[in-house]
C-alpha cells in the first residue's frame, strides 16, 4: 500500500481519520479556551501550562492499572466511551463561574479514561490496514493531528475575538457528539484483541515487559522525553506572544504536518530510519535561537522548522511494531500515547517553572524555551546508544507477553 487512494478506499480508515480530525480540532479549541481563561485570571505561566497540557498526568494512573483495556474491550465500544467522556467534560467546563478546583478535576477525567482505552484507535488502524500500509496510515493519522491543530488553534484564536470561552467549550462538545455518532455508525464491532485475562494483572505484566526491555525501553524514552521538553517550549507560547499565541500553535502544527507527509509518504523505510537522529535534533535546535528573543514572525518560522522533527516518531513506531506482539498492540500503543502525553505535561510544567524562575514577561518565556531546547538536545544524544539495539538488521526481538 503506497498511495492515499488505496488508503482511503478502506471505509473504516476513512471513519477513523474523520473522527481523529474532529477530536483534535475540538481539543485545540477547548484547550485554547481554558488556557486563555487561566492566564487572564492568574497571569501564571505554570498554571497556564497546567491548564493546557497538564491533564495527561492522570494517564499514569490509568495506564498503570487499566492499560490492557485497549486489548480487552471491543475497539468501537472503547472509542465511544473515550469520546463521550470528553464531550461531557467539555459541557461541564462551559458552566459559567465554575470553580478552579472543579475545572482541574474535569481536566483529569478524560485522560484517565483515555489511558485505559485510547490505544484502541491505533491498534484498530493496524488491524484494518495491511502490514505494508501501517506507517502510511499512521502518518496520515498524524496529518489529521497536525492539520486540525492548525485549524483548531487558528480558528480558536479567531473565535476568541467574537465568542466567549463558554461558547467555545459548547462548540467543542457539539463536534465530539458528531464524532461519537460516526464511531457508532461507521465502525464494525470488532472483537477484543485478547480475552479471559485479569485487566489489572495483564496490564501490570505487559507494562513490566515493555518497560523492562533493553530494546523497547529506549524507543519509548526517545518518543517521550525529548518531545515532551519541546512541548515545554510550546506551553510558553501564551506568555511569549499573548493573544497571538494561536498563530504559533498553528505553525507548529503545520510543521508537524509537513514532516509527517514527507517522511510517511515519500521516504523509503531505510531512509526514514536513518533520519531518526537528525530529525530528533531538528526538533530542538531551532528553539536555541529563542535565547535572542526573536520577533513573532521569526519565532513562527523557527517553530515551524522545529516541528518537522516530530516526524521522527514514525520510524520509531515502525521499530516498535517490529519488536512487539500484535496481540498486545493496543496496550503497546496505549503506553506509547500515555508516555507521550505525560512527557508533554511534565515538559509543559517544567517550561512554566523555568519561565517563572527567570521572571515574568515575553523575555523570560523566550529564554526558558532556549533552556528547554538545550535539555532536549542533551537527552536525545544520551539516548542514541540505546536506539542502536532496535535498528533494522540487529538480531534482537522481544515481544510483550500475551
Amino acid at each position: 500500500m503506497k498511495t492515499y487512494r488505496q488508503l482511503f478506499a478502506i471505509r473504516e480508515f476513512r471513519v477513523l481519520f474523520l473522527v481523529q480530525c474532529i477530536n483534535i480540532g475540538s481539543y485545540a479549541v477547548a484547550s485554547l479556551a481554558l488556557g486563555t481563561i487561566t492566564f487572564a485570571a492568574t497571569g501564571s505561566p505554570v498554571l497556564t501550562a497546567l491548564a493546557m497540557f497538564g491533564a495527561p498526568l492522570m494517564r499514569i494512573v490509568g495506564q498503570t492499572l487499566f492499560g490492557s483495556g485497549s486489548d480487552l474491550v471491543r475497539p468501537r465500544t472503547a472509542l465511544v466511551l473515550v469520546f463521550t467522556t470528553t464531550m461531557v467534560t467539555d459541557l461541564l467546563q462551559a458552566l459559567p463561574g465554575l470553580g478552579w478546583g472543579w475545572r482541574f478535576a474535569l481536566l483529569a477525567v478524560g485522560p484517565l479514561i483515555t489511558s485505559a482505552l485510547g490505544g484502541s484507535m491505533m491498534a484498530l488502524v493496524s488491524d484494518i490496514l495491511p502490514p505494508d500500509g501501517f506507517i502510511l496510515g499512521r502518518a496520515t493519522m498524524n496529518i489529521a493531528v497536525g492539520g486540525m491543530q492548525i485549524v483548531g488553534y487558528g480558528v480558536g484564536g479567531l473565535l476568541l475575538i467574537t465568542f466567549t470561552t463558554t461558547e467555545l467549550f459548547l462548540g467543542s462538545a457539539g463536534a465530539l457528539l458528531v464524532a461519537v455518532a460516526l464511531l457508532r455508525l461507521g465502525l464494525s464491532d470488532h472483537p477484543p484483541r485478547h480475552a479471559g485475562a485479569s485487566l489489572v494483572r495483564r496490564t501490570r505484566e505487559v507494562n513490566r515487559s515493555l518497560l523492562g526491555s533493553r530494546v523497547i525501553r529506549p524507543l519509548y524514552l526517545t518518543m517521550w522525553v525529548p518531545n515532551g521538553l519541546i512541548v515545554g517550549c510550546e506551553a510558553l507560547f501564551v506568555p511569549f506572544a499573548g493573544e497571538r499565541a494561536g498563530y504559533l500553535f498553528a505553525v507548529t502544527a503545520a510543521g508537524m504536518l509537513l514532516g509527517d507527509v514527507v517522511v510517511g509518504r515519500f521516504l523509503a523505510v531505510a531512509v526514514r530510519d536513518r533520519l531518526i537522529g537528525p530529525l530528533r535534533l531538528l526538533l530542538a535546535v531551532p528553539y536555541l535561537a529563542f535565547f535572542a528573543v526573536p520577533s513573532l514572525p521569526w519565532a513562527a518560522a523557527l517553530a515551524f522548522v522545529a516541528s518537522v522533527g516530530y516526524s521522527a516518531s514514525l520510524p520509531l513506531q515502525e521499530r516498535l511494531v517490529t519488536h512487539t506482539d500484535e496481540r498486545a498492540r493496543g496496550q503497546v500503543f496505549g503506553l506509547q500515547g500515555t508516555g507521550l502525553m505525560v512527557g508533554q505535561a511534565l515538559g509543559a510544567l517544567l517550561g512554566g517553572a523555568v519561565a517563572s524562575a527567570l521572571g515574568l514577561g515575553p523575555t523570560a518565556a523566550a529564554h526558558a524555551m532556549g533552556v528547554m531546547a538545550v535539555a532536549s538536545v542533551v537527552v536525545s544524544i544520551a539516548l542514541t546508544p540505546g536506539l542502536r539495539r532496535s535498528r533494522p538488521g540487529v538480531d534482537v526481538l522481544e515481544s510483550a507477553p500475551v
